[in-house]
C-alpha cells in the first residue's frame, strides 16, 4: 500500500501535531474558532507570515516597481523580480533560463492572456484547439473568445471538446489521441478538477497528443495544495491564482516553458504591477515550502477520504465524480481535498444555507462549471492545511441529521 493509499485515519494521526502547529498561524481562524471554513477552492485563508510580509512592505518601502531609482522603488522592483524567480523554483522549473513568468490578477486573466496574446497570433484558417467543456468556465471561455475573435477576422478556428470518460470523469486520452489532427495547435487541460477533486492525470495528455502540440494547464486547484512540478508535467503553460495559494486576491501568474513556438509575451502595456500581491505571493510560497506541499496534499486527501467514507453511509447524499474513488480501498486516486455532493431531496442552495447556520461555510451553487452540470446546484467542501478531522466529523453529524 502506497503512502497516498494509506488509510485516512492513519495519515491524520501521523500528521496531527504538524497540522496543529500550522493551524494556529492563521489569525482569522484564531479570531473565529467556531465556524468551519470549508471553501478553500474558492479562496484560501492567509497565514500570519503572509500578512506580516504585506504589512512590513507597506510600512517600510511601498513604491512602484520599475518606475524609479530611489531605494524604496529599487527594493520593490527587486521583490517583484524575486517573486518571478521564486515561482519558477516553486514549480520545479527544469529550464529557468529559457522559461518566463508573467504576474497576473489570477487564473482567469492568465488563461485569457495565453489565449488572446499568445495563441491568437499563431492561428491560421483551419487550425484547431481542444478545450475542456466540463471543467471550470475560466478554462473554456477564453478559448471560445479567441475562436470568435478570429472569426471576425475571417479566420476559421475549430474548437473540439476534450474527451472525458463517462465512468470515471478522467480525460479519455485514447479518444484524445484520435481527436488530435495535424491542425491541432493547443490543448487546454485542468490539473485538479474544481468540482470532482480529481487529479486529471495530465502527464497522460502529452503521450496522447504527441511532442509538438502545446498544452496549457489550469493549475488553480493544485498549486499550493499539492506538489506541482513542471519538470514532470510536460506542459507549455501553467496558470494559477495567488488567492488560492494563501496569498492576496488579485495576484497570480502565467508560467511559460517557451520551448515550443515563440516565447510568451503579454500583449499591450503592462502598467503598474500589483506589488502588494507579489509580496504576498512570495511570502506564501516560502510558507508553503516550509510546511511541505507533499504533506499538505496528504492531509487534505485524508480529510476528503474521511468525508467521502462518511457520506457512503448516508443514503440521502450523492457524491459527484468517480464512484470508485469513494471506496476505502480505492484503486484510483482519492480526491484532492475537494468533495462535492447533493442531497437527493433537499435543494443544494437550501442545504448550504442550513449548513451555514450549523457553523459550516461551504459553496452551494453551480460552481462555475461548463457543460451539462452548469445549471445543477451542488454543495462543495474544499479543504486546506488548516482544516481538521474534528470539523469533518461535525459536518458529517450535521448532514446525518438531515437524512
Amino acid at each position: 500500500m502506497t503512502t497516498q493509499q494509506a488509510p485516512a485515519a492513519r495519515v491524520l494521526e501521523e500528521l496531527r501535531a504538524w497540522h496543529e502547529e500550522l493551524r494556529v498561524q492563521f489569525p482569522i481562524l484564531a479570531a473565529h474558532p467556531e465556524p468551519a471554513y470549508l471553501d478553500s477552492a474558492a479562496t484560501s485563508q492567509k497565514p500570519e507570515a503572509v500578512l506580516d510580509a504585506v504589512r512590513e512592505y507597506l510600512t517600510t518601502s511601498n513604491a512602484n516597481a520599475g518606475r524609479g531609482t530611489y531605494p524604496w522603488a529599487n527594493r520593490t522592483t527587486a521583490l517583484v523580480e524575486e517573486t518571478r524567480r521564486r515561482i519558477k523554483e516553486f514549480l520545479h522549473d527544469p529550464d529557468p533560463d529559457r522559461s518566463g513568468v508573467h504576474l497576473t490578477g489570477g487564473t482567469t486573466e492568465g488563461l485569457r492572456a495565453v489565449a488572446r496574446d499568445w495563441l491568437a497570433p499563431q492561428l491560421a484558417d483551419g487550425d484547431e484547439i481542444v478545450v475542456p467543456f466540463t471543467d471550470h468556465r475560466a478554462n473554456l471561455h477564453p478559448w471560445l473568445e479567441v475562436r470568435d475573435l478570429m472569426a471576425r477576422q475571417g479566420v476559421r478556428v475549430r474548437v473540439r471538446a476534450l474527451p472525458v470518460q463517462e465512468s470515471s470523469g478522467d480525460y479519455d486520452t485514447a479518444e484524445l489521441a484520435r481527436t488530435v489532427t495535424p491542425r491541432t495547435r493547443l490543448v487546454a487541460v485542468t490539473h485538479v478538477h474544481h468540482v470532482y477533486g480529481a487529479d486529471m492525470h495530465v502527464h497522460r495528455v502529452r503521450r496522447a497528443v504527441g511532442p509538438g502540440v502545446l498544452i496549457c494547464l489550469d493549475a488553480a486547484q493544485s498549486v499550493g495544495h499539492m506538489p506541482v512540478s513542471m519538470a514532470e508535467l510536460d506542459v507549455d503553460f501553467a496558470v494559477f491564482s495567488g488567492h488560492k495559494t494563501l496569498a492576496l486576491p488579485g495576484s497570480g501568474a502565467v508560467w511559460a516553458r517557451n520551448a515550443r513556438g515563440p516565447a510568451f509575451e503579454p500583449g499591450g502595456w503592462d502598467g503598474s504591477p500589483n506589488t502588494t500581491g507579489a509580496v504576498a505571493l512570495l511570502a506564501a510560497l516560502d510558507w508553503l515550502d516550509a510546511a511541505g506541499t507533499a504533506r499538505i496534499g496528504r492531509w487534505t486527501r485524508a480529510l476528503a477520504a474521511q468525508l467521502t467514507d462518511g457520506l457512503r453511509h448516508l443514503p440521502s447524499y450523492e457524491v459527484l465524480g468517480c464512484g470508485r474513488s469513494l471506496a476505502a480501498d480505492s484503486p484510483v486516486a482519492r480526491r484532492q481535498g475537494i468533495v462535492t455532493f447533493r442531497h437527493r431531496r433537499v435543494d443544494s442552495g437550501d442545504l448550504g444555507f442550513v449548513l451555514y447556520h450549523e457553523g459550516f461555510m461551504v459553496r452551494s451553487d453551480s460552481l462555475c462549471q461548463g457543460g451539462r452540470d452548469e445549471r445543477q446546484r451542488s454543495v462543495r467542501v474544499s479543504l486546506h492545511v488548516y482544516n481538521s478531522p474534528e470539523e469533518i466529523t461535525r459536518l458529517l453529524h450535521a448532514l446525518a441529521s438531515l437524512e
